[in-house]
């Protein structure tokens, strides 16, 4: 048997995927790691983790699928993006690694901002400065700890850690290092007016490349801790949300990917590089060589309905929890739902933003305020379609949903609803893991193209079609919906100060 392997580092575990050449998942498995939080608004991680969790999620899944490494053809990776893991010249970890939701930066960016210039920031990385970026943190080393700054040799992001542990070369993909804030996203390559401005040297940054090609090969040492056969090529991967999309699809220009997680990501590929000249969405190189995509995240999607169950009916089952909001009225009597649980990215770049339960009254019941959350998650990613239409791009030709939410049929016909169109589900549950090893196909040669890899392997079915009535509903209480920002953001603000 020939088989591909993907790993993907994420914030809560590393996972380790195996499908066969025709995109069949014949195992997985998931070590997890644990996550530091130091200090307020700190989030840290020990890059040591990382590499002993690949090991371990590598060595279980080759053995649970009855796998010898010697069948596998090539190793992809994915993960975490925005990661910050500093090295000395002996390759030692200088400090633990900063993480995508550490959210200290917020004087790093204003800086960036004020010495760089958001204009000339975003036309050429394709987005602002947000505390959850890599090069806010690696200023805010500079600033904060100068003697871990002073010893830098080499700069990676989470998957690119593993990928030297695992090869012993310096790389990474280009769309991972499109959230560092340091690349250039129309030469795909890092941006020399970005690290000459802040003095950064180019020889701290890996190599890029694209998604499938090839980075190094597993190193002996590697082979005998992850059971792989020395010599394996490893790919370059992608940033996590890039394989996202490779694994269901979304890799043409016209189809819009939307993964409800924890997080919301609504995902759209191009053919060329367009900006938001505001930065309200992230312009990024795709996986893909030439291709890039827009992305958007609401910070607290399926995250919210987590709040709600374990605040006020721990341990319940989603399913059970959901259960009778089909008989709840289109706008849940008046009640409408700000999901601004852990500020916000998109559209407003706002980590002091709050959610908001707005109309209460004592008519309402708990399937009211379960029915008015899953419409106001499904308002905030309509927020990212109306600016993907403000770019002139078209996100109704096909709309591929996938992720935990998306498994509940009350909530597609929600969102099927408030969007206006028709939703095609992708039955994906190992997300960017299969992207990454779809990547290492292609540079293995299985398949020609990344193109050809998922029309191969990728199936969709028609989960949600829009109801006229319930459109025309819903067009007006987003409009109401899409005021609650401004009106509440002074007392949001305030309030967080007090907090």
């Amino acid at each position: 048997m020939s088989c591909l392997l993907g790993v993907d580092v994420s914030t809560t575990g590393v996972k380790a995927v195996l499908i066969d050449e025709h995109g069949e998942v014949l195992g997985a498995v998931t070590t997890p790691h644990a996550l530091s939080t130091p200090k307020p608004l700190w989030s840290e991680q020990n890059p040591e983790d990382w590499w002993s969790g690949a090991c371990a999620s590598i060595r279980e899944v080759l053995h649970s699928a009855e796998v010898s490494g010697g069948e596998v053809l090539a190793v992809g990776l994915t993960g975490q993006m925005h990661s910050l893991a500093l090295l000395n010249k002996r390759d030692q970890v200088l400090r633990p690694a900063i993480l995508w939701n550490d959210q200290r930066t917020a004087q790093q960016c204003e800086r960036i901002r004020s010495e760089f210039g958001s204009e000339n920031l975003i036309a050429i990385t394709g987005s602002d400065a947000l505390t959850g970026f890599t090069l806010p943190k690696l200023l805010w080393v500079q600033e904060n700890e100068p003697e871990v700054y002073a010893g830098i040799e080499h700069l990676l992001l989470a998957k690119d850690y593993v990928r030297l542990r695992l090869t012993g070369d310096y790389a990474t993909d280009r769309a991972g290092a499109s959230g560092t804030s340091m690349l250039d996203i129309r030469r795909r390559d890092w941006s020399d007016e970005v690290l000459a401005a802040f003095s950064i040297p180019n020889r701290w940054l890996p190599k890029t490349n694209e998604g499938p090609e090839i980075t190094g090969v597993v190193s002996e040492e590697a082979g005998r801790l992850t059971n792989l056969k020395p010599g394996t090529p490893v790919v370059a991967g992608a940033g996590d949300q890039a394989a996202q999309a490779v694994g269901v699809g979304a890799v043409r220009p016209g189809i819009t990917a939307v993964t409800l997680g924890t997080s919301g990501v609504v995902f759209a590929s191009t053919d060329r590089p367009i900006i938001e000249p505001n930065g309200a969405l992230h312009a990024y190189c795709h996986a893909i060589p030439s291709r890039w995509h827009m992305m958007g995240v609401m910070l607290s999607a399926g995250g919210s309905l987590h709040w709600l169950r374990d605040r006020l009916s721990p341990g319940v089952p989603f399913e059970e929890l959901t259960q009778g909001i089909d008989e709840v009225p289109i706008g849940s009597n008046g009640l409408l739902f700000l999901p601004y649980l852990t500020g916000e990215r998109t559209p407003h770049a706002d980590p002091l933003a709050r959610g908001a339960l707005v109309g209460l009254t004592i008519r309402h019941e708990y399937q009211h305020i379960v029915r008015a959350v899953l419409e106001g998650v499904c308002f905030g990613l309509r927020d990212v379609f109306e600016l993907l239409h403000s770019v002139g791009l078209s996100s109704s030709a096909e709309v591929r949903v996938s992720g935990g939410g998306m498994s509940s049929p009350s909530w597609r016909r929600i969102l099927s609803d408030v969007l206006g169109v028709t939703l095609l589900n992708v039955d994906v549950t190992e997300g960017a893991a299969l992207g990454a090893a779809l990547l290492a196909g292609v540079g293995s040669d299985v398949w020609r193209s990344v193109d050809e890899a998922c029309d191969k392997t990728v199936r969709t079915t028609r989960s949600a079609t829009p109801d006229g009535a319930a459109m025309g509903k819903y067009n007006v209480l987003y409009e109401l919906y899409r005021g609650l920002y401004p009106a509440l953001k002074r007392f949001s603000h305030g309030l967080a100060e007090t907090s």
